[in-house]
């Protein structure tokens, strides 16, 4: 199988050593048992669409599984690393057995090849991309970089997809029924409040708008934002309504004061160089 341009590591060369034709050190591809068989609880993928798995059972039997799924024995069981859609299709074809090649992967590198196996096959949603990331990250104790070289993508796509779990529930669910794309997503992600997150989504969904409109119309925002009243200035008591006068005429200039008789600040204004000079010798004199 050759690996999609744009992945560093492929499949092929994860799986390289298992793929040697000495099968003295290097277990080979064998017929196991389909009740023998577990699925990985921490598959990225978890939608499987009903129609394609009908279609794909049906090419298995009569073609039979081309691809050998990959698996890591536990204790006399065989736990899948990839190829769950197949399994599923094999047991939907009434298979009693499929073909396996048994790989002796970590943690680690089950969630690795499970998500680069996802993501070679576009298989993923964009959430569902997204978590599986998430999880490599925070079990695994990976950064973005690590992560990004690990797939085969660059570290801003990485971000860019971390980006669309901000999302509550609902716009979530939108995204991963691809009622709304990625880029959509992305979009609405920037937006800070949640009930504002979900509103701009139900709109989006409503009107059809493409991934520049929503742009356009998230950069508009403020504008549907009640403007906010400026506050009244408290009235100058009568003394200091005084002082305010006697500043304008002593200085010959506009003067506002603001504050109380114990605290507060005085404005005077100015309109060239030679007022300014003016006012400060006035002030001085």
């Amino acid at each position: 199988m050759a690996a999609r341009k744009g992945l560093g590591r492929g499949l092929d060369a994860l799986l390289d050593p298992y793929m040697e034709e000495n099968t003295e050190k290097k277990p080979g591809v064998q017929e196991v048992d389909v009740r023998l068989i577990d699925t990985n609880a921490q598959q990225p993928r978890k939608q499987f669409e009903e129609e394609a798995l009908k279609e794909l059972a049906a090419s298995i039997r009569q073609h039979g599984i081309v691809q050998p799924l990959i698996v890591k024995e536990q204790n006399g069981r065989y736990l899948i690393v990839a190829g769950e859609r197949r399994f599923r299709a094999a047991r939907m074809a009434k298979l009693e057995t499929v073909p396996v090649l048994t790989v002796d992967y970590d943690e680690a590198k089950i969630h690795e090849v499970a998500l680069i196996e996802n993501i070679q096959r576009e298989d993923l949603n964009p959430i569902e991309e997204a978590t599986a990331i998430r999880f490599l990250m925070q079990q695994h104790d990976m950064t973005q970089e690590e992560v990004a070289e690990r797939i085969g993508k660059s570290r801003p796509a990485v971000a860019n997809a971390l980006r669309l779990l901000q999302h509550p529930q609902p716009v979530l669910a939108l995204v991963r029924e691809g009622t709304i794309s990625a880029g959509h997503g992305r979009a609405i992600a920037g937006i800070a409040d949640a009930a504002t997150q979900q509103k701009i989504a139900d709109e989006c969904v409503r009107l059809g708008y493409s991934v520049r409109a929503l742009e356009s119309r998230i950069k508009n925002l403020d504008a549907d934002k009640p403007k906010k009243a400026k506050k009244a200035q408290p009235a100058l008591t009568p003394v200091l309504s005084d002082l305010e006068e006697g500043f304008r005429e002593r200085l010959g200039t506009k003067v506002k004061i603001a504050g109380s008789e114990k605290r507060g600040k005085i404005t005077i204004e100015y309109f060239s160089e030679d007022d300014l000079q003016r006012i400060y010798e006035a002030l001085n004199g």
